[in-house]
């Protein structure tokens, strides 16, 4: 346990990397416990020149005046003799990028706590958040939890819930969760230093993994459910973004959503159909009944814009009757590089 009082506020070494962290470090400092140090992912590449850029969470933390670390592993030694010396009663950990070995986590006296973007021991893992939405999920939340050496698998503190709905995309729910989690967290600090947190272990039943989002499976198979694609499309957006194939060339969908009635008709899935007056309709599903109404998308080297002004500029390369997703292998779900043999035949 700590040497530190009952109550008295907590000295805190936060690791975090994204906005998403960020969010959480900004709440904690305008707390009442202290920050003295905080661990993040070494600069990075972005842009378009390329240029080393801090993470949002070095950011933050440079502008209070705060110590920052970015080991490349919390694995040797003298990187565990320097968490040491900050002397923290807790460390908390906020999608940092690093695991950290048993020898890490026993450093702080009460330990490292976890926020964590799921309702757990649902969608442990990477992704949690794009995971729920393709899944279909009708809620998220915050799980606070005391981290241990397995993936996500500590034991749970607190829990918060929030609502998922057809119109939830990916980078909403993110900002929704990434303020909840800021006040999740304080929460649990505050009932931390007063001795007053209880620890659940998840239970066995339930658990299921979020796997790390790639681009390659954000192209859409229009073959699927008019559900399953909307559900996808949300997800993926505002990363990695869903995407087929037109004319070659890649299109990008941003926001969709399944039509009440199906067309009633067989139609090649992918098939553009006459459409609505502010949306693109795409035939899919079984035999391509089902009809998909994309909102939002992305032409070839364009912009995201609304469906609705790309119907009112009658973009000749959205037509009906043009099929997308030519980059598709329907035979064996596979995604075809479109200069390959196999995508040319």
């Amino acid at each position: 346990m700590s040497h530190r009082c009952e109550g008295q506020p907590l000295r805190i070494v936060f690791a975090g990397t994204p906005d998403f962290a960020a969010e959480s470090l900004a709440t904690l400092l305008a707390s009442r416990h202290q920050v003295v140090g905080v661990y993040t992912q070494p600069d990075r590449p972005a842009g378009r020149g390329r240029k080393l850029t801090p993470s949002p969470v070095k950011r933050l933390a440079l502008e209070h005046g705060l110590a920052v670390e970015t080991p490349l592993s919390l694995k040797d030694e003298d990187a565990q003799r320097r968490l040491t010396e900050f002397e923290a009663d807790v460390m908390i950990v906020v999608a940092y990028g690093l695991l950290l070995p048993q020898a890490v986590l026993d450093i702080p006296p009460l330990g490292c706590l976890n926020v964590h973007a799921s309702l757990l021991p649902r969608w442990r893992g990477a992704a949690p958040i794009q995971r729920a939405i393709e899944a279909g999920d009708v809620e998220s939340g915050i799980t606070l939890m005391q981290m241990d050496a397995g993936l996500d698998t500590g034991a749970m503190l607190l829990i918060k819930r929030t609502p998922i709905d057809d119109t939830t995309t990916g980078g909403e729910l993110h900002d929704r969760l990434a303020e909840l989690g800021g006040q999740t967290l304080i929460e649990g600090v505050d009932a931390l230093a007063a001795q007053d947190l209880t620890a659940t272990p998840q239970p066995e039943a339930g658990v299921t993994y979020a796997s790390k989002l790639s681009k390659p499976e954000a192209e859409l198979d229009f073959s699927q459910s008019a559900v399953a694609l909307s559900r996808r499309i949300r997800a993926f957006n505002p990363w990695p973004v869903a995407w087929t194939r037109l004319e070659g060339e890649t299109l990008r969908l941003w926001f969709a959503t399944p039509e009440a009635e199906a067309s009633g008709k067989d139609n090649v899935p992918g098939t553009l159909l006459d459409p609505a007056a502010d949306a693109i309709r795409i035939a899919c599903g079984d035999g391509g009944r089902e009809v998909l109404r994309v909102d939002q998308l992305q032409m070839p080297g364009g912009k995201p814009l609304a469906a609705r002004d790309l119907l009112n500029a009658n973009h000749p390369r959205l037509a009906p009757g043009q099929c997308l997703g030519s980059g598709f292998d329907q035979r064996s779900g596979q995604s075809l590089d479109p200069s390959s043999k196999e995508a040319a035949q």
